[in-house]
């Protein structure tokens, strides 16, 4: 069962993160961030961040292997758009938009096989 991260809102251009996410989607998590840690754009340190966190929640949270685990999905999709203006000759202001972008990432892996307490632990605690 994969493991979820998201980040809603993101202030970086959807079309901009997605070209970021083309390079590490289906990659292990280990070689993903050592990707992103050494690529030259801005998005690059959001998505960093994003999939940090589902690392986290899978090994925290769901009791999975952190050497196992593999991007099984990253989507990036629109988010709000800011309406913002900008001056300009004559007095004007001109419209633009900030695009914001949703992040989701599954991780998915190995998960730890869980150990039971031996008879004497059990003994102590009663």
């Amino acid at each position: 069962m994969p493991v979820k991260a998201e980040y809603r809102s993101a202030r970086v251009s959807p079309r901009k993160a997605a070209l970021v996410a083309s390079l590490v989607r289906g990659r292990s998590v280990n070689d993903a961030i050592t990707i992103l840690e050494h690529t030259p754009r801005r998005a690059a340190v959001t998505i960093k961040k994003v999939i940090v966190s589902a690392r986290a929640n899978a090994v925290h949270d769901h009791n999975y292997k952190p050497d196992s685990l593999y991007i099984s999905q990253i989507t990036v999709g629109a988010g709000l758009r800011l309406k913002r203006y900008r001056p300009a000759a004559r007095g004007r202001a001109l419209p633009y938009q900030h695009k914001t972008s949703h992040i989701k990432v599954l991780v998915d892996g190995e998960k730890r096989v869980v150990k039971k307490p031996s008879s004497e632990h059990t003994k102590k605690v009663k």
